[in-house]
């Protein structure tokens, strides 16, 4: 997946995400539903994210960015901060 392709990927997460929370607010999902849903997206942007991060810290060491793979999501979620 190229740059641009994830971050077209990511602006359609975050507008999901948003879309989401206005759908709450108008009743048309539970809380339960919601919850739910905004956790499988904060994981798939954090998978985004590092895929994005692994392909610029390849790009700037002058390696091929193509050789960057997207980890598994128990991976990414248990990055210390």
């Amino acid at each position: 997946m190229r740059d641009d392709e994830i971050l077209t990927r990511i602006s359609a997460l975050v507008d999901e995400e948003h879309e989401l929370r206005g759908r709450l607010t108008t009743g048309a999902v539970t809380s339960d539903e919601e919850h739910a849903r905004i956790k499988e997206l904060e994981t798939a942007l954090d998978q985004c994210w590092d895929l994005l991060r692994q392909r610029r810290a390849r790009r700037t060491a002058g390696a091929d960015p193509e050789g960057a793979t997207a980890r598994p999501a128990g991976e990414v979620e248990n990055y210390r901060q």
